[in-house]
């Protein structure tokens, strides 16, 4: 009968253990100004970021009472591409509203 297992000339085979990790993820802020609307902010959380009006009315006065407020955690290349969204869409509207990320 002939040998099916796998021959290994004597060394020893070893099972690696794949293990999977989170991606890192990245707050999207917001940040005040004087000169943005409320309503465009509310546009951006609402278009941008998914949010719906009650929470995107929420996130706005947070970013106005208290100076930035947090749009949502995301990986760095969403985290990143929402900030340039932000920025383009700021300034095709002639707003100076900004949009940063920093590590969670």
């Amino acid at each position: 009968m002939a040998d099916t297992g796998r021959q290994t000339g004597g060394e020893t085979l070893e099972r690696t253990k794949l293990e999977t990790r989170e991606p890192t993820l990245f707050k999207v802020i917001l940040h005040n100004d004087d000169y943005t609307t409320m309503e465009f902010v509310v546009e951006v959380l609402e278009t941008v970021f998914h949010k719906g009006p009650a929470e995107a009315f929420r996130i706005m006065m947070q970013v106005h009472t208290e100076g930035q407020g947090l749009c949502g955690l995301y990986p760095y290349e969403i985290a990143e591409t929402k900030v340039a969204t932000v920025h383009e869409l700021a300034q095709e509207n002639g707003f100076p509203l900004r949009a940063s990320l920093e590590e969670s």
